[in-house]
């Protein structure tokens, strides 16, 4: 029996001192888990504002792409302008301009137009740019 009762005794000694430690790993448990929750309050606030100034970052490059292919876009427009067969295609066409020296005619018939533009409702070309002047004139001196 003596051999019985040894180990209950040993074992009773160890939960006793197991209870002790335990105890003793918990409030170093506690310790730890406060001192972990200070780190993680005081890293979240400015991990926060990185993630933010990131996303801002990104969508300022995204529009600096944006005005960079502008730019291009209107540097080529204004090499286009510089050449002047491209003034002049312009001036003709939308202007209806006529060159010196050339015999221009604009054919006025009573038939409707057949075509894209006559089905969607609208003139096949807009009136020159002189007409609607000459419109707007006249329409100021009626006092509409």
């Amino acid at each position: 029996m003596a051999g019985t009762d040894a180990p209950r005794t040993a074992t009773a000694a160890d939960a006793a001192a197991g209870g002790r430690s335990r105890a003793h790993l918990t409030s170093r448990a506690a310790i730890l888990a406060v001192v972990v929750c200070a780190i993680a309050l005081s890293l979240a606030y400015p991990i926060r504002e990185y993630i933010a100034q990131r996303r801002e970052i990104a969508a300022l490059r995204e529009q600096q792409q944006t005005a960079q292919r502008q730019v291009e876009q209107l540097a080529r427009h204004k090499q286009r302008l510089g050449d002047e067969a491209y003034i002049k295609r312009e001036a003709r066409r939308r202007l209806h301009y006529c060159m010196p020296g050339e015999k221009c005619y604009v054919v006025l018939d009573g038939s409707k137009p057949s075509g894209p533009a006559a089905r969607q409702g609208r003139p096949p070309h807009p009136p020159p740019w002189y007409v609607t002047l000459w419109r707007s004139v006249e329409a100021a001196d009626e006092g509409r």
